[in-house]
């Protein structure tokens, strides 16, 4: 980056909002990978307006621009892998601009906190469902950017499933709207669908239209010890052939019980080989424990030493916490946590857990899984020695046997996490040339000169 380069960024933002110090370098330079790459600069847009003179700036200057929500990512998209600019909504656009009553949605720019709508949206009594574990800190335009999931995931679905329409910016700095605020919409390609998941390669989300739906009155949690994890799997799909879709259906294994014990003292059963906490909800109380006792029966025929219901919210809150803390504690297994989110359809998940053990033994790991078992997503977690380079070798191996074992289970490398750079190299592995091929055409048609988060996702 030269002196005309800061003079222009300086003269559009001003210095308050352009910085080209070490001190913003260095506190943009990582996110949850632990991964440091240190950006050219980082700016911070007040506008949709800030955005297209920007990028129309770079474009024609060739500099790399990677927008960030709040760091959060757990495969490096927000990172400037490469060196670029990095372009932060945090500052300004962080704004719930509408919350339409009557047609339930809201609008919101990319800034904005998840947990913030969730609960300006609960005072109205309406709901926005996606609850990514970091929903307390994590920005709805980072949510799109990945199509983030969550432990509700198994009733309601995932951020695709909410956005309704987009305003963006295309690296020559045009401004697009994609869908609409309308239930149906047929007209044209679906613009909206592929910038969601698209890690910022293709334009920079500026708003965001959201659907909404009502909040559920009642809501009830509840938890089943077992003594392996085959026989808490068998009781998932008991549950769902009951007719019963639970909110959330999570599950920690006997490594992950062990662990949150040994932190938290909270008193999990540390012999089982599996616990599943759910939860049920609806607008007529009675509903949800005929939900219940189904659930029960399920758990109980297929090997539950035990099933308890929360009593209050105290309760339910007590049973989340070991789900909730289960991904710090694992780290008394080892220095190297790689953490994957690797999906496979529900019905393979049993054979998944097999071949995880089994890779896991050949290289003489430990692997705590825990996860989504609603809707077969799993956060795989192979512990190393950091200073042990021949054990982190042997991590990385065992990594890319357990995505050669979901991609042959009809899996995929990520259920919510995204590519970024961390899983770029194994693309090839679930996409053939053709489809890498389309991919790249979509990337050059949006980004011919490639500055948008360039070099990502293995294209």
């Amino acid at each position: 980056m030269n002196n005309s380069d800061i003079e222009f960024f300086t003269n559009l933002l001003g210095e308050q909002n352009a910085y080209f110090d070490e001190a913003h370098k260095i506190a943009y330079c990582y996110d949850a990978t632990r991964r440091r790459f240190k950006p050219d600069a980082v700016l911070f847009p007040r506008d949709e307006s800030d955005v297209s003179e920007i990028l129309k700036y770079c474009n024609a200057h060739n500099l790399p621009i990677i927008p960030r929500g709040a760091g959060s990512g757990f495969t490096g998209g927000s990172l400037a892998h490469e060196g670029g600019i990095i372009l932060g909504f945090e500052k300004h656009m962080n704004k719930i601009l509408e919350i339409d009553l009557q047609n339930l949605v809201a609008v919101v720019q990319p800034g904005v906190i998840n947990k913030d709508l969730q609960n300006a949206v609960a005072k109205m009594g309406l709901f926005y469902p996606p609850d990514p574990a970091s929903e307390a800190y994590s920005t709805l335009g980072g949510n799109v950017a990945e199509n983030s999931g969550g432990m509700r995931a198994a009733k309601y679905g995932i951020t695709k499933d909410y956005v309704m329409a987009l305003r963006a910016v295309l690296p020559s700095g045009e401004i697009i709207r994609a869908g609409k605020r309308t239930i149906k919409d047929v007209a044209g390609y679906n613009i909206a669908g592929i910038l969601i998941a698209s890690e910022g390669s293709l334009a920079v989300i500026t708003e965001i239209t959201l659907k909404l739906i009502a909040m559920p009155k009642f809501k009830k949690t509840a938890m089943g010890i077992f003594p392996s994890v085959k026989n808490a799997m068998d009781a998932v799909y008991k549950t769902m052939a009951g007719g019963v879709t639970p909110v959330a259906m999570e599950f920690l294994d006997n490594l992950c019980i062990k662990a949150v014990e040994q932190k938290f003292h909270k008193g999990l059963p540390t012999s089982a080989g599996a616990i599943l906490i759910c939860d049920v909800d609806g607008n007529i109380e009675d509903s949800l424990e005929a939900d219940l006792r189904v659930i029960k029966d399920s758990f109980m025929a297929n090997g539950a030493s035990e099933f308890r219901v929360a009593k209050d919210e105290k309760e339910s809150a007590d049973i989340w916490f070991a789900r909730r803390n289960c991904s710090q504690s694992i780290t008394c297994y080892g220095s190297l946590k790689l953490n994957e989110d690797i999906t496979v359809p529900r019905s393979n998940l049993p054979a998944l857990l097999d071949k995880i053990a089994e890779i896991s033994a050949k290289y003489g790991l430990v692997t705590p899984c825990f996860g989504h078992t609603g809707d077969g997503n799993v956060h795989t977690n192979v512990m190393a020695d950091k200073s042990n380079v021949e054990e982190v070798k042997k991590a990385h191996l065992a990594i890319e046997e357990i995505f050669a074992a979901t991609v042959e289970l009809g899996g995929t490398l990520s259920g919510e996490h995204g590519i970024g750079i961390s899983k770029a190299p194994y693309m090839k592995m679930a996409f053939n040339e053709a489809e890498m091929e389309l991919f790249r055409a979509i990337k050059k048609a949006f980004d011919p000169n490639n500055i948008l988060n360039p070099n990502k996702m293995g294209l």
